[in-house]
């Protein structure tokens, strides 16, 4: 592959890195900001879910300007939204004023996760474009990573702990930023937008001993201005069915727990003995199981395919995650509920978790790429936040560990439900140009 191929990529998954950094520095922060804040179990959902607030706005609507202005543009807006997060979360003076300033993170990351996968999906060619567009889902699994160990890094701090948690983020958000003005624009957007000789210099590029005048043809060929231009045909035939398989896809993912699991971990841990420090300690092996199954999922995408590895994943899911629930109901303590953890957290990491944006980036045709991929991206978003908002209020609705058992037994039958969904619905999309694949999936 092309030198110009790893950049592009590296510095459009630095978006994802940011995601998941930003996702999760709060899991760590939480038990310190609470008692700062003195909050109450509302305003502590409040608090946490009040970044995916700004996601789901982010990813509903950045594709319309992402259109209108292209990735990489929209992408340094993003840039700047998570620096000016960052420092104003950490900097904030009342509970109020940091769900503001977590509200504009959200915007940035409901924005990213939509183009970053986006972008490298449209620049990559079709025998790479999985693992390509995984790094992706590596760098928010890395993201989260960081931000656990960030977390367990400054801890001890003193009691402005948390604001450098927070902080922190200030860093890795420049960097995208500089970085950004060192990649080209999305060859298929520069096509939608008449940029011919500059999207045939992109390809070429990133295409090194292809026949670029097919290439760019075959784009051409593919778009249709009034269908690109206007919002009515996203909802109309042939369009319609790919937009609801998005909305259930996105409803999918995260009805496996796995926000849950990623925000509330460490409290999770401590209702099953652990200290806060040792709780905050599993996290961080948490995060690396995530990464770790990431990397052999980049493995095994362009291999297997999307298709197989949702449905080995769904299976696997659904069993830790019904063992973890009965662990709860039982008030088993101890190292067992971090084993399970574990093994769901590595089964979503290999499915799900790899799968998911590659699919958002994939599924949809080239007229509709931004807005489809914005609804999918929203749909996630929306019952993120919904899970987010509600599970603090189970737990505490029950004297015990019950309501993490409920909570859990919930998302082992949904989970269960998704396996019948990927196995009629999805069209597998391994080793296929964007173009071929439009052919295949709209009739």
């Amino acid at each position: 592959m092309p030198r110009k191929l790893y950049l592009y990529t590296f510095v459009a998954a630095l978006g994802g890195f940011l995601f998941g950094f930003d996702t999760a520095v709060i899991n760590g922060a939480l038990p310190f900001f609470r008692d700062h804040f003195n909050l109450t179990g509302k305003l502590e959902g409040l608090a946490v879910s009040s970044a995916i607030f700004g996601c789901v706005a982010g990813a509903l609507f950045i594709g319309i300007p992402g259109d209108k202005y292209g990735r990489r543009y929209m992408l340094r807006i993003m840039a700047v939204l998570f620096v000016i997060s960052a420092l104003g979360s950490g900097l904030a003076t009342s509970i109020y004023e940091f769900m503001i300033f977590r509200v504009v993170g959200g915007l940035a990351i409901g924005g990213a996760s939509v183009l970053s996968p986006m972008y490298i999906s449209e620049i990559s060619p079709p025998a790479y474009r999985g693992r390509l567009t995984i790094t992706f889902q590596m760098s928010v699994v890395i993201g989260i990573l960081v931000a656990f160990a960030t977390d367990l890094a400054l801890i001890s701090t003193g009691v402005n702990n948390w604001r450098w948690m927070f902080i922190s983020g200030a860093v890795p958000s420049l960097l995208f930023f500089v970085l950004l003005f060192f990649v080209g624009r999305s060859p298929r957007w520069l096509v939608k937008k008449g940029h011919y000789t500059e999207a045939e210099e992109v390809l070429r590029s990133l295409n090194p001993g292809e026949d670029i005048s097919f290439l760019l043809e075959e784009i051409k060929s593919s778009i249709n201005s009034d269908v690109a231009d206007h919002l009515r045909h996203m909802f109309s035939k042939p369009y319609l069915r790919l937009m609801i398989i998005g909305i259930l896809v996105g409803m999918f993912n995260q009805f496996t727990g796995i926000a849950v699991v990623m925000i509330y971990s460490s409290d999770i841990f401590r209702a099953a003995g652990f200290s806060t420090q040792s709780a905050i300690l599993q996290t961080v092996i948490v995060g690396f199981t995530n990464l770790s199954f990431t990397i052999i999922a980049m493995f095994f995408i362009d291999r297997i395919g999307r298709k197989k590895m949702l449905l080995i994943g769904s299976i696997g899911m659904s069993i830790f995650l019904a063992v973890f629930s009965y662990i709860f109901f039982c008030d088993i303590r101890g190292f067992l509920p971090m084993i399970f953890m574990i093994a769901f957290v590595a089964c979503f990491a290999f499915s799900q978790g790899a799968v998911v944006w590659v699919l958002f980036a994939e599924m949809f045709p080239n007229n509709i790429r931004a807005k489809g991929s914005s609804v999918g991206s929203f749909s996630h978003w929306v019952f993120y936040t919904l899970l987010l908002f509600v599970f603090p209020l189970i737990k505490k609705s029950f004297p015990d560990n019950r309501g993490i058992g409920y909570v859990f037994a919930f998302f082992a039958v949904i989970t269960f439900t998704s396996f019948f969904f990927f196995r009629k619905y999805l069209v597998e999309t391994k080793g296929k140009s964007l173009e071929e694949l439009e052919k295949e999936i709209v009739k």
